[in-house]
């Protein structure tokens, strides 16, 4: 749809304008256009108004207030729970979220609150078989900062692998059988090579990615998307199949020591 001719040029719907100064997401920038919160050019901002870079956006101290208050939580999500909703009688990593499974070494002087699980929503997926950091958050500058269209954050995975070397194309089971130990010593350099870049999926090229052996059954794969299931179906272009995966970075946050089906809080000097 084109802008209407009374749009100057390069105007942008103010909560998409406030988005990109990495302020707040859309969702919050509505909610608070709403309340009267946010002034454009000195003057309270109408819904769905649009502006230009050359416009003066403020926000008023409550929005800041608001924002100050909302949690991201950094979980290792066991096997058996999906990432969000619930589905197929499985449940949503979220109900992990209580007191009970608070990691007694949280450094944060964080205090676990209901209001904090208002609006928590993971910042990513990682699948209901697969384990590791899990990050969930009420701030929609994290959630835009790590799954934005624009995101470039690495994510780190330790992948156990078996090999079907007569599978063919497909990745299925191999008429041989699996090698199931010291699979780096049979695995073609070639095909690590197209693990790192020149795989497909979606008919979409895939980024490079960083891949290398951490020990003889186990890949190392470091990422900057995050396609569905995409180091499973990755593993088997290449013959490969995914026997275990877990995330163990999400840019310069790492899972650490906090033990499975724990969770603790963002620090407040923490950056992704």
């Amino acid at each position: 749809m084109n802008e209407p001719t009374s749009s100057p040029p390069g105007a942008v719907r103010l909560n998409k304008r406030m988005a990109e100064l990495g302020i707040c997401s859309r969702r919050e920038a509505d909610a608070w256009i709403e309340q009267g919160w946010v002034k454009v050019n000195g003057q309270v901002a109408p819904m769905g108004v649009k502006v230009t870079p050359a416009d003066r956006v403020e926000v008023d101290k409550k929005a800041q207030g608001h924002q100050a208050t909302q949690v991201t939580i950094i979980l290792h999500k066991p096997m058996g729970y999906v990432s969000g909703q619930a589905e197929d009688g499985h449940e949503p990593a979220v109900a992990l979220i209580n007191p009970r499974t608070h990691w007694r070494e949280d450094p944060s002087s964080n205090r676990f609150s209901p209001p904090q699980l208002r609006g928590l929503a993971p910042a990513g997926r990682l699948d209901i078989d697969s384990v590791g950091l899990l990050v969930l958050t009420q701030d929609g500058r994290v959630a835009r900062q790590l799954i934005g269209e624009d995101s470039g954050i690495e994510k780190e995975y330790l992948v156990r692998v078996t090999w079907s070397p007569y599978s063919g194309a497909s990745g299925g089971p191999g008429a041989q059988g699996d090698v199931t130990t010291d699979v780096q010593r049979v695995f073609p350099p070639a095909q690590l090579a197209r693990l790192r870049h020149g795989l497909s999926l979606d008919g979409q090229a895939l980024k490079p990615a960083r891949v290398d052996w951490q020990n003889p059954e186990q890949l190392r794969f470091v990422l900057k998307e995050g396609k569905k299931r995409q180091i499973r179906r990755m593993c088997e272009q290449v013959g490969l199949k995914v026997v275990g995966l877990k995330r163990i970075r999400i840019g310069r946050v790492v899972l650490g020591n906090l033990p499975a089906g724990q969770w603790r809080y963002l620090g407040a000097d923490e950056r992704f």
